[in-house]
């Protein structure tokens, strides 16, 4: 069973979302906060497996709260998943750099919306298609994540670890890359867990983004130089 914390600021938004995932057999939402102090504390006590947090909260607002459950020291960690009505980049870029394994707009599918849930319970990050190839853009050109850089690439991950890099940033799930190596699930988690820290990464979603900031992989639709 999944369980989930569902916090937003609106009490339909609140109510609709947390009926959502509610419905689903593989899916308990545990706690439901209107601010993000009540988020934050409903965490600790709860430890879901998700938190689903709105970007515009009262008193701490969902970067901040993401950045406490999954940010740099945060024990237990509790995996994030963005919901919100904003597509700013700003907001998108703070989100990712809290930590945050995921990303979507509101307005998205409910079936998208589930199965995100799914995909970050299960260690997989999510980003709105909508705003991949725009995110992945601004991140390449102006922004950085952490010092390593693609050249160090080779120093510090190992030939398997990078395979892993590869094909994480291709969108494949821990399965998919198993299956591809031909090694087990549990051995892909351990590369993953011996490689977010070298790359000074939080999330495999902040791994992906680092892949194309780096020209480990080329952005879509873009052109050599990343434009």
């Amino acid at each position: 069973m999944i369980r989930v914390l569902v916090a937003d600021d609106q009490p339909l938004v609140r109510a609709g979302v947390s009926a959502l995932l509610d419905a689903e057999p593989d899916i308990e939402v545990v706690a439901v906060a209107s601010d993000g102090a009540e988020a934050l504390e409903l965490a600790r006590r709860t430890v879901p497996d998700v938190a689903c947090l709105d970007i515009r909260m009262p008193v701490h607002d969902g970067i901040t709260v993401a950045r406490a459950l999954c940010g740099p020291g945060a024990d237990p960690v509790v995996p994030v998943l963005v919901l919100t009505t904003f597509d700013m980049d700003d907001y998108v870029f703070g989100a990712l750099e809290a930590g945050a394994s995921g990303f979507l707009l509101k307005d998205a599918e409910p079936d998208v919306i589930v199965g995100a849930v799914r995909q970050v319970a299960a260690g997989n990050g999510t980003l709105d298609q909508a705003l991949t190839r725009r995110v992945l853009r601004e991140f390449v050109t102006r922004r950085r994540l952490q010092p390593v850089t693609g050249d160090r690439a080779d120093e510090v991950l190992t030939a398997r670890e990078r395979d892993v890099l590869l094909l994480l940033a291709q969108g494949m799930s821990n399965e998919d890359i198993a299956a591809a190596l031909v090694v087990e699930v549990s051995t892909v988690k351990s590369h993953l867990a011996r490689m977010l820290p070298k790359l000074g990464v939080q999330s495999r979603l902040q791994a992906v983004v680092w892949a194309y900031q780096n020209r480990i992989v080329a952005v879509p639709g873009a052109g050599p130089d990343g434009a």
